[in-house]
């Protein structure tokens, strides 16, 4: 009977073991974030983060594929050491306008390579871009990954995330837009927001400490003077009183 018994409870923890781990949801995939505010229409630095997922190999390679239907004329690179980049342009079959400028071609893919060591296990690495202009007329961007192993090992992180639904095995790196800014170029009119707020406040501290000095001034003149009043009375005080004893 015992032995039946510790029989269940180690089916019992096995299977609430298996559950547990199948509910746990996979954080460490390819991801995209912005530096501040990617507004739409505006411009912004963003970084792709690439975790290692295995115990013997590094990331040695990764390639980032842009949507075709949102086609950006600026995309620029920030040198990351131990690695190099490759800026892969397509010529547009409809041109866009920038700036007042006709653009007939956009980036299509940005290749990382390792010269080094790579990402090695249990370590992540992010990699900086500068994109620009985003869509006007979206709410998020959504790119194409590809993770490389130094054991030739290609991962394709690729699966757009479907609305109500999990998130897929291999999710697709997907930057989030937000409104429109005035100046489009990100989080500078936030910045220039607090700049301006704070020099406002500068200025009423600096009216106040002001105000509190002239109030602090006309005190002590006021005090000057009836100090001086009151001394004078005194003088003719004792004036009058040494007439009367010597009279």
């Amino acid at each position: 009977m015992k032995s039946l018994t510790r029989v269940s409870v180690v089916a019992g923890t096995a299977a609430s073991a298996v559950l547990l781990l199948s509910a746990v949801p996979a954080f460490a995939h390819v991801s995209v974030s912005p530096e501040g505010v990617a507004a739409k229409g505006g411009y912004a630095t963003v970084n792709f983060k690439v975790p290692n997922e295995r115990d013997d190999a590094s990331t040695t390679k990764l390639e980032i594929t842009f949507p075709a239907d949102q086609p950006l004329a600026s995309v620029m690179t920030q040198p990351v050491p131990g690695w190099k980049a490759k800026v892969t342009k397509t010529k547009l079959k409809k041109p866009i306008e920038i700036h007042g400028e006709k653009i007939d071609e956009a980036v299509s893919k940005v290749t990382w390579t390792a010269d080094g060591k790579g990402v090695e296990p249990g370590t992540f690495q992010k990699f900086p871009l500068s994109l620009g202009q985003l869509p006007e007329d979206a709410d998020q961007m959504v790119f194409k990954a590809l993770q490389t192993y130094s054991n030739k090992e290609v991962v394709r992180w690729i699966e757009p995330q479907q609305k109500g639904q999990e998130e897929p095995e291999f999710p697709a790196p997907a930057l989030a837009l937000s409104a429109a800014s005035d100046d489009h170029h990100g989080g500078a009119a936030s910045d220039d927001s607090d700049d301006k707020a704070e020099a406002k406040a500068d200025a009423k501290s600096e009216g106040k400490e002001e105000s509190a000095s002239d109030s602090s001034d006309t005190t002590a003149r006021t005090l000057g003077i009836v100090g001086i009043v009151v001394g004078a009375a005194g003088v003719a005080f004792g004036v009058l009183a040494g007439r009367r004893r010597s009279s």
